[in-house]
C-alpha cells in the first residue's frame, strides 16, 4: 500500500500555486459568478467555500492528476506524441479535460454543472490568464479551476435560504 505522508489539501495548494493559481483568484470568481444573489458576498466567504471543496479527496485526487498530465506535456514525456501535441494547443474538441473537471462539478450538483459551462465560456480573471498562457500547458488546469470556482459558487447557492 502506498504511504501517504503529506496532507493532500495543503499539497493541491501548492500545486496550484506552483502553477500560478492562488485560493484568492478563484474565490474572485466565485464572488463574480454569486455576487448578484447574495446580499453582502464577500471575498472571504467566498474562499471559505473554495476551502471546503478543496478539503474534499475527490477533488484533490482531480487536481493533482490534471496537474501533473499539464506538466508532462511540458516536459514532453507522453508516450503518445498526438495527444502531447493535443495538449499543448489545448485544441477545441479534445474535451477530457473538461470531463475531467465534471468530476469535481458532479459533487455539487446541477448548478455546479450549468455555474461550470458559463465560467468556462466567459473565462475571467485566472481562468483567461491560465487559458492565454503560451509558455506553460494549462489544458486541464483552466478547467480544473474553473470547476472548483463552479462547485464553490454551488455550496453558496445550496447553503441559501
Amino acid at each position: 500500500m502506498i504511504e501517504i505522508t503529506k496532507n493532500l489539501y495543503d499539497e493541491c495548494v501548492e500545486l496550484l500555486n506552483s502553477r500560478g493559481v492562488t485560493l484568492l483568484d478563484i474565490a474572485n470568481c466565485v464572488l463574480l459568478l454569486q455576487k448578484e444573489y447574495h446580499d453582502n458576498l464577500t471575498v472571504e466567504e467566498c474562499l471559505n467555500e473554495v476551502n471546503c471543496v478543496l478539503r474534499k479527496r475527490e477533488v484533490q485526487h482531480v487536481i493533482m492528476t490534471g496537474i501533473s498530465l499539464d506538466i508532462a506535456c511540458e516536459k514532453d514525456v507522453l508516450e503518445s506524441k498526438t495527444i502531447e501535441e493535443i495538449m499543448s494547443k489545448d485544441y477545441s474538441l479534445y474535451g477530457v479535460d473538461e470531463v475531467m473537471a465534471y468530476g469535481i462539478c458532479n459533487l455539487y450538483g446541477s448548478i455546479a454543472l450549468t455555474n461550470f459551462g458559463y465560467i468556462d465560456k466567459i473565462k475571467p480573471g485566472i481562468i483567461e490568464e491560465l487559458n492565454n498562457n503560451k509558455e506553460k500547458c494549462n489544458t486541464f488546469l483552466d478547467d480544473i479551476v474553473g470547476a472548483l470556482a463552479a462547485a464553490a459558487a454551488s455550496r453558496l447557492a445550496h447553503n441559501s435560504r
